[in-house]
């Protein structure tokens, strides 16, 4: 994993404040290796291999969304959509969006779309995952925010955004049925195939 942290990019012509869409213009000219994710969490970059676990969990959860609501459901993983705080461009591992979702004039989703997010940690960036990005999803007033830690065997389903921060959470174990029912995902999560790394 690697992480660079970005407070300002001098430029020779120009003083601006830093963008995302400056950052992310930044990396596409870097020669990121093929199969990594990449983020800005708070104005730091995040790059990150998927692994094949990590993947397996993911598609599992998109497989379970579409039997859901079809396979024409809005339902994203590793795309761009930017959330509130300082320099946040996350890349959710699994996002699910409101029928009503258009992407904007730029090609992005907007996080005020987003009703569902599932993140599936990685040793080196899980901190962001329980920490920043936990609020950012908060801030943004998702409903139901799902972090499956592969290590351990436990997810954690965080709901009832509330000032910033979520009012209610719930534990479960890798076998146990996740309840998303009362959430806009609207199903029973079966994490009895889910692997463990």
């Amino acid at each position: 994993m690697t992480v660079v942290e970005v407070d300002r990019i001098e430029m020779a012509e120009s003083s601006d404040e830093l963008t995302l869409d400056m950052l992310f213009e930044w990396l596409e000219k870097m020669p990121v290796p093929e199969g990594y994710k990449t983020e800005i969490v708070g104005g730091h970059i995040f790059m990150s291999p998927q692994r094949d676990v990590h993947w397996n969990i993911i598609r599992r959860i998109v497989r379970a969304l579409e039997d859901q609501f079809g396979m024409d459901a809005k339902v994203t993983s590793d795309v761009r959509i930017d959330f509130p705080g300082h320099l946040n461009g996350f890349a959710p591992d699994v996002a699910l969006l409101s029928d009503e979702a258009e992407k904007s004039a730029q090609g992005r989703w907007s996080y005020q779309d987003v009703q569902f997010v599932a993140e599936v940690i990685s040793k080196n960036t899980a901190l962001n995952d329980y920490g920043p990005k936990k609020t950012a999803y908060a801030e943004a007033k998702v409903p139901a925010y799902l972090i499956v830690n592969p290590y351990t065997g436990k997810c954690v389903l965080h709901t009832t955004p509330k000032n910033g921060d979520y009012d209610t959470d719930a534990r479960f174990t890798f076998g146990d049925e996740i309840d998303l029912t009362h959430t806009p995902a609207g199903l029973t999560l079966a994490t009895d195939g889910f692997p463990r790394d």
